[in-house]
């Protein structure tokens, strides 16, 4: 950024930084009229509690005395939340995401992270997204981007720094990928935006990645929200596998393929550990390819060649096509058309191919359904009950 530009950003952080000082909502604000001096008065922080997880293991919650959070992740980055009434408390780390509650003018670059701010009914607090509107599926964000609410303030890889720091950004939410770009977190830095990684994505368990939500209800002041949408998913999964239990009868589980045909023809499976694989399991299956590790990189997906897939696969009990790449397909000749090897396959020859709607990454809060979906998918129940599968024929 160079120019008339450079000096037409520069002036509105130094604009940002003073409303800052006058309570109106900078990452670091303090409450107006505050001296050094009153602030060097203030209490340390007095340690209450911490938010129980079950699954998650990428994030923790510790509460304080006067309605104090500190929100902290995998990476070691610390948010501590001040009440509105409170002031900044001495001895907080320098590098210390400071949120005056309550919290708002998030830009949200994480798009998986939108259904759990619509779920706990924080939508609210976000002011920029790194979509456009016909880019969502969850009808709360699309709504508030029509009205204006929601802005499009550019894609990852290149935000839009001076709307952001028009809008008074408080945080960017980010997700793994701003790791190839640090440049742009930089650039954050430099106009006083802070960043946050969400680590959900690195969750070993399904219901690890769902439980995020509550990190997300303690940064927007909606824990019991989060709570309880978390619970009701629990519980859907908790009765599969209860039932996946009492139905062991020494029979053998039906294995089921989970892929995507590429544009320059590869088949793009799930590595044996990602969830969608464990959820697979979970919902009573067995993932058929259980040998894919590939330790050495950090992504959740392999690409084969065909002849390989067709190998690893052509004896699975069912498929499932992913459709939220390249909108999917809608019938099993749609699908042979990509692969007409894909007739020899059994699960094509049995009439046992699915396919997932375009929505289901977006539906991070509905991980219960989904394993519900898959469940009934092996058990021959009512597809007009599933809500993310459906048969191709």
């Amino acid at each position: 950024m160079t120019g008339r530009k450079t000096i037409i950003a520069l002036g509105l952080v130094f604009m940002t930084g003073l409303q800052g000082l006058t309570g109106c909502g900078s990452p670091s604000s303090v409450s107006g009229g505050q001296t050094v001096a009153e602030q060097q008065e203030t209490k340390e922080l007095v340690y209450e509690s911490s938010m129980e997880l079950s699954y998650a293991e990428n994030f923790s919650v510790d509460y304080y005395e006067g309605g104090y959070k500190v929100l902290t992740t995998m990476d070691g980055t610390k948010i501590l939340t001040v009440p509105e009434d409170q002031e900044i408390p001495e001895g907080i780390e320098d590098d210390t995401i400071i949120l005056r509650e309550p919290v708002s003018n998030l830009y949200l670059v994480s798009s998986g992270v939108m259904d759990m701010f619509d779920k706990i009914d924080a939508i609210d607090t976000l002011s920029f997204s790194s979509q456009k509107a016909d880019g969502w599926y969850i009808e709360s964000a699309k709504k508030a981007m029509e009205e204006g609410s929601l802005v499009y303030a550019g894609k990852y890889s290149k935000p839009d720094y001076e709307l952001l720091v028009s809008g008074n950004c408080s945080l960017a939410i980010e997700n793994t990928m701003i790791q190839h770009t640090p440049k742009v977190i930089e650039m954050l830095s430099d106009f006083d935006i802070p960043t946050l990684i969400e680590y959900s994505s690195y969750e070993n368990e399904p219901l690890g990645r769902m439980e995020w939500v509550k990190f997300f209800g303690a940064l927007t002041g909606r824990e019991e929200e989060a709570e309880q949408i978390f619970g009701e998913q629990e519980q859907i999964v908790e009765k599969i596998l209860q039932e996946n239990q009492a139905d062991k009868t020494g029979k053998e589980q039906q294995t089921v393929a989970f892929f995507y045909i590429t544009s320059n023809g590869l088949a793009q499976v799930r590595k044996s550990t990602d969830y969608l694989a464990k959820m697979i399991e979970m919902a009573g299956g067995s993932y058929i390819f259980d040998n894919l590790t590939e330790e050495s990189s950090s992504r959740s997906t392999v690409s084969m060649q065909l002849e390989d897939f067709y190998d690893g696969a052509k004896d699975a009990d069912y498929l499932i096509y992913n459709s939220t790449i390249d909108g999917g397909v809608k019938s099993i000749d749609e699908l042979i058309d990509k692969f007409p090897l894909l007739a020899d396959f059994r699960a094509v020859q049995n009439g046992h191919v699915w396919c997932t709607t375009n929505d289901m990454y977006q539906q991070s809060m509905s991980i219960g359904y989904m394993i519900r979906d898959i469940h009934s998918m092996l058990t021959g129940a009512d597809e007009s009950q599933m809500q993310y599968l459906f048969s191709l024929k």
